[in-house]
């Protein structure tokens, strides 16, 4: 691990000493550290278990959006064969923290559209931090019309802080390309689910994740707002963003318990960025269990199931 949370301080410490005896040894044949360094290994593991074994919400936020977590391309190239990309909402321009294409997902072709945050500060920048523009929502939806055409699911892949706030955005109709998104969503004939892989933030997420199904990393969150945001606004001080994260119900697990996520996808111990192939790989598990069981409904079923699943929204209360 490159990138260490807050609250892994003290695992680091122990990771690094185990990497420094090894190093040494490298330096030194003659040195013998191995039963040292097998014992801070598992030292490490015993830690990391104890570590997420019952994380917070805001140490839950944290690693969400850890920069090593596997992002929406990571996810594309390793699940999906015969990925084609397609650009442009064909009115403004191809906004680049949304991707979206024709894919196959084993022997089946869907339309797979997701947020891509990158992974590098070039990359980053290039993708907005996975802040999507009025065009990335046209986009997607022009990628969910054809999906209906053809009859192909759609496989949304949500990682986002929220959409885009800026100027030019705003001008280009940000708010009603969000709700055009959500509209589409809930319009089309075809299975439609959803995955939170990290960030699930406000109007730029639910845009996406309007879906038959909705599942969620275990790790990852869903909420209306960041924390940060709501501390602000509620205690005009962003460092209570521990105590809004706990009032927001943001977690898979809460969602869960409220209706709002149909299924949570087990990470890896310590997080999807510490195996990212294992949570990779369950990801497809799900994807494919899910698109099955919807593929036995008719289009007015699926367009039913879906407007049923948000109009029920709420009816569980608040979780315990």
């Amino acid at each position: 691990m490159s990138n260490y949370l807050e609250f892994e301080k003290a695992l680091a410490e122990i990771e690094g000493k185990a990497e420094e005896l090894r190093a040494m040894a490298r330096d030194n044949e003659e040195m013998d550290i191995e039963k040292e360094a097998t014992a801070l290994d598992k030292k490490a593991a015993d830690l990391l278990k104890d570590l997420y074994k019952d994380l917070t919400p805001w140490r839950k936020c944290l690693v969400a959006r850890h920069p090593n977590r596997p992002h929406c391309k990571d996810y594309i190239e390793a699940l999906f064969d015969e990925y084609t990309p397609l650009a442009g909402d064909r009115n403004f321009a191809d906004d680049h923290a949304v991707m979206g294409g024709l894919a196959r997902l084993g022997d089946r072709s869907v339309v797979v559209i997701g947020h891509e945050k990158g992974n590098d500060t070039k990359t980053r920048i290039e993708r907005n931090f996975g802040m999507a523009r009025p065009e990335g929502y046209r986009k997607a939806i022009r990628l969910m019309d054809l999906a209906h055409r053809f009859g192909l699911p759609v496989v949304t892949l949500v990682d986002t802080p929220g959409a885009y706030p800026g100027k030019g955005a705003e001008e280009r109709g940000q708010s009603e390309a969000i709700a055009r998104s959500t509209q589409k969503c809930l319009e089309i004939g075809v299975p439609l689910v959803s995955v939170i892989i990290g960030e699930g933030g406000s109007g730029g997420a639910v845009a996406f994740a309007t879906a038959n199904r909705v599942a969620m990393l275990e790790h990852s969150i869903y909420s209306v707002i960041s924390p940060e945001g709501c501390a602000s606004i509620l205690w005009k001080d962003a460092e209570k963003m521990r105590e809004a994260a706990e009032a927001l119900r943001l977690t898979a697990q809460d969602l869960k318990n409220l209706g709002v996520c149909d299924r949570i996808i087990a990470e890896p111990v310590g997080g999807a960025q510490r195996d990212a192939k294992a949570a990779i790989a369950s990801v497809g598990t799900a994807l494919g269990e899910m698109i099955d069981d919807l593929s036995k409904l008719t289009a007015e079923e699926l367009i039913k199931d879906r407007r049923k699943k948000y109009l029920d929204l709420g009816s569980k209360g608040l979780a315990a």
